[in-house]
């Protein structure tokens, strides 16, 4: 790692109507450095992304410096000619496109170029995959890769754009533990080769695996820059928040009452013989490695996707239901993994969200929206889920993600539903507002809710789940009592075990 600086920010701040989003932040990246940029949700992180790249002006007085030269601000363009590169978590690939057209195309179009050289542009992403020593066919459509290999084929876009600072945000947060492996040995190679990362992430076991340094941020201002030896998980939690946070381990209810059961379901490719009960006023934990297939079972019982063989009944009436609408009707609710595509309506307000599943509570004979209701019913959902800001004509795409799950909670909440599906409720989420999510749930159930909660995360599953499933290859392969249930436990059958 070396310590000439790549760039550095002085008293950047930045003002939304309302909110001081950020405060005479400056800080420094090094050349040839993995910078891990910390903080919770609604700390400054995303608006600091945002300036770096040109996508927000700072306010006035901010200085910053790329490879010693100044600007006031950074436009677009600016940001690009120097080489900084952002990865977001939804890649804006182009899924029918081949691999090598969502890596080299925009290159050769922002060139001006009128007629494509389709055999320069696949030598040419073909090398930048060769770089992070990858093996990906360009020709292979973009829709047809993992999430993992197109992770790796945004990093080798960023190369051919000739990056200097890649700035790669919750980029682990769907992949397996050998994938992020896999990701973690790229981004040290591009370090190694003089690249600058700034990685943003709230697993603070990657953090502490590849970072060289931790900048932390807190309610907008900046807190400090530190080397890896001078942080543990203790002391960065507690910088972060400004007082120490652990999971908090619920104790664990024991009901007998039947709210729904799933016999023998079963979908070719997906999983198989999936059998359980759901008691009323508990939550089931669904856990195992990516790909096991917990997703898959979720979307099936809640008529996204079709499943071949099996049986679904609900307080004790088999339901027949093949859509979604029909699953609502029957009394139940979808949280799912992707907030950002699935779950929200971005450019929509906060209360617009919050409404979309009670149009018919809310809206008169003629379509025409009763603002008195509409505004109670919001009003109602955002104190006790504590959305913040209080603004209800704010756009849900300018909510930390935190929040944002707060108000598709709120979406379905308003809904009252008998059974609630929970994917990943706390994914890309930081560790104080893991807790409120965590006690959010956990209400739910007190008032006699059934939840299912898939989670990759065992400290999650061990703290508020009262009994844990565990799938391995679309296969359930244990039942445990959340109670007594080990780490250990829950990971001896969700991984294959190799005897030599």
């Amino acid at each position: 790692m070396g310590t000439e600086n790549f760039i550095s920010l002085s008293h950047v701040s930045k003002t939304f109507p309302g909110v001081k989003a950020l405060q005479d932040v400056s800080f420094d990246i090094h050349k040839g450095e993995i910078h891990a940029l910390i903080g919770e949700n609604g700390a400054g992180k995303s608006t600091l992304i945002k300036i770096l790249s040109g996508v927000y002006q700072s306010d006035p007085g901010a200085e910053i410096s790329i490879l010693g030269k100044k600007y006031d601000h950074i436009t677009p363009l600016e940001a690009l000619k120097a080489g900084i590169v952002v990865i977001y978590q939804d890649f804006s690939f182009f899924p029918n496109l081949s691999v090598a057209e969502n890596i080299a195309i925009s290159r050769d179009l922002e060139k001006g170029k009128n007629i494509i050289d389709w055999d320069s542009m696949r030598r040419l992403s073909a090398a930048a995959l060769e770089r992070l020593g990858v093996s990906i066919d360009v020709n292979t459509p973009m829709g047809e890769l993992s999430i993992a290999k197109q992770q790796l084929v945004a990093v080798a876009r960023a190369l051919v754009y000739d990056a200097k600072l890649i700035i790669m945000d919750e980029p682990t947060s769907s992949l397996s533990k050998g994938e992020v492996e896999l990701l973690f040995r790229v981004m040290k190679t591009l370090r190694d080769s003089g690249i600058s990362i700034l990685f943003i992430s709230h697993k603070l076991d990657e953090l502490f695996a590849v970072s060289d340094r931790f900048t932390i941020l807190r309610d907008g201002m900046y807190i400090g820059t530190f080397g890896d030896d001078d942080l543990d998980n203790d002391k960065l939690i507690s910088l972060m928040v400004g007082r120490s946070i652990e999971y908090k381990v619920y104790d664990k209810r024991k009901t007998t009452e039947v709210l729904l059961k799933v016999e023998h379901l079963s979908k070719r490719g997906n999983f198989k013989d999936i059998s359980f009960e759901l008691h009323r006023g508990e939550i089931l934990g669904i856990t195992g490695l990516v790909g096991a297939g917990r997703t898959e079972v979720l979307q099936a019982i809640f008529g996204i996707t079709d499943y071949d063989e099996g049986r679904i009944e609900l307080e004790g009436v088999e339901l027949k239901h093949r859509s979604p609408e029909q699953a609502v009707h029957a009394g139940f609710g979808y949280i799912p993994e992707n907030r950002l595509q699935e779950g929200l309506v971005l450019r929509k307000s906060i209360e617009d969200n919050i409404v979309v599943t009670v149009l018919d509570q809310v809206c008169g004979p003629l379509g025409l929206r009763r603002t008195d209701k509409m505004g109670a019913l919001v009003s109602q959902w955002m104190d006790r889920l504590s959305i913040k800001p209080n603004l209800p004509e704010m756009p849900a795409a300018n909510l930390s993600g935190g929040n944002q799950q707060r108000v598709v909670l709120a979406k379905w909440l308003a809904k009252q539903p008998k059974v609630l599906f929970v994917d990943e409720p706390t994914n890309g989420i930081d560790v104080k507002a893991k807790s409120e999510i965590h006690k959010i749930l956990r209400d739910l159930a007190e008032e006699g809710m059934g939840i299912i909660l898939v989670s990759s995360e065992l400290p999650e599953i061990l703290a508020i789940a009262d009994r844990v499933i565990v799938m391995r290859h679309g296969k359930i392969t244990a039942q445990f009592d959340g109670a007594t249930v080990s780490q250990e436990d829950i990971m001896s059958k969700a991984v294959v075990s190799f005897k030599i």
